[in-house]
């Protein structure tokens, strides 16, 4: 522990230059008093550090020394080159940068850990996209990056989902994310955080005016914070569905996000004492009254699984009829009725063999 602490502050001086003991201690999680120890014990190594006492003090190394990453562990050269967002240095025009410094790394390595990065680098290939997920468009990141490494405003026009014509807005950009595939520009538009798709920016122009970021605040604060009001928009809609076994994975992986808890299969509990009691509860649930208001019972039986889910509209729910029959709506009455007038204006569009019917030829 101490060996790899001592190379932190290391890299840390190297990196930073004059950097506070109070600092140091905070980011290695340890005293102040230990930050000094350490650094006698560089010096005692050998390395050139000294302190530096006064308000404007802290801990250096003399300038012009500099080190290798002969220090770094196995594990931590494989992580090198294993590259774990691939994309993003595409989009950023970086590829040719990153092979570079993968090189220099390579070179700079201790000899026996060579052979660990490169089989690294040949055995594991993280791609983001997800699958099915369809051709990107085209996203042209190089305003964007300039703005937020210039710290720059911004003038951007934009196009919202489900709009076509574009807004113009100026914003205040604190950095670039990169999110299961797609790019996104975290800004604040008159002081309030907004997240803006970057495959959505129709033109964007540097302003000569400095950027207005609130102060303390960072991309890392200000994407969790968008992150949360995505994923928390409360969901207003309740739907019991059921399912059948053999499309259980598939809709699991499509409906994730819309599930408010696992599928309910009749498999739990299949044990003695109070596991049995849980199974047979769950089995009675699935054996419930459908919502429709006649009073009739739907036996999900063996093959089902029940599913509940939450949407924000009612009209939300037409996302299962992709589904088609092995997917029933129980409950809301007011889903089923959306699903029943979905299916009849399908059936009615694919009934309509006319001679006023469209063709390709």
């Amino acid at each position: 522990m101490k060996s790899s602490r001592l190379l932190s502050i290391l890299l840390l001086l190297q990196t930073r230059g004059r950097v506070p003991a109070a600092e140091l201690a905070e980011r290695l999680e340890v005293s102040t008093r230990t930050v000094y120890r350490d650094i006698e014990s560089l010096s005692a190594a050998g390395v050139p550090v000294y302190a530096e006492r006064g308000r404007h003090g802290g801990i250096a190394l003399l300038p012009g020394f500099r080190t290798d990453v002969t220090g770094m562990t196995t594990d931590e050269a494989r992580a090198l080159f294993i590259l774990a967002a691939q994309g993003a240095h595409t989009a950023l025009g970086l590829d040719e940068a990153l092979g570079s410094a993968l090189r220099k790394v390579m070179a700079a390595l201790p000899a026996p850990h060579r052979p660990a990065a490169e089989l690294a680098g040949s055995r594991i290939l993280v791609d983001p996209d997800k699958w099915m997920s369809g051709p990107r468009p085209a996203v042209d990141l190089d305003e964007l990056h300039t703005a937020v490494f210039t710290d720059r405003r911004l003038r951007i026009c934009y196009r919202h989902s489900g709009e076509t014509r574009l807004r113009t807005y100026t914003v205040d950009p604190y950095g670039l994310v990169a999110k299961a595939g797609t790019w996104y520009l975290v800004a604040d538009r008159r002081g309030r955080p907004q997240l803006f798709r970057a495959d959505r920016v129709a033109s964007a122009t540097l302003t000569d005016a400095p950027v207005r970021r609130r102060a303390g605040v960072g991309l890392a604060e200000v994407w969790q914070h968008l992150r949360r009001q995505v994923e928390d928009r409360p969901a207003e809609v309740r739907v019991t569905a059921r399912i059948r076994r053999d499309r259980l994975d598939l809709a699991v992986r499509i409906l994730g996000p819309a599930l408010t808890g696992p599928p309910r299969t009749g498999d739990e509990g299949s044990g003695e004492g109070e596991g049995s009691r849980d199974g047979e509860d769950a089995r009675n649930d699935a054996h419930t009254d459908t919502g429709t208001g006649t009073g009739e019972k739907t036996d999900t039986g063996t093959d089902w699984a029940v599913i509940e889910l939450a949407y924000p509209v009612i009209g939300a729910v037409r996302q299962l009829l992709q589904f088609g029959d092995s997917l029933e709506v129980l409950d809301p009455p007011e889903a089923r009725r959306v699903m029943a007038e979905a299916a009849t204006a399908l059936t009615a569009v694919y009934a309509d063999d006319g001679p006023d019917r469209p063709t390709t030829g």
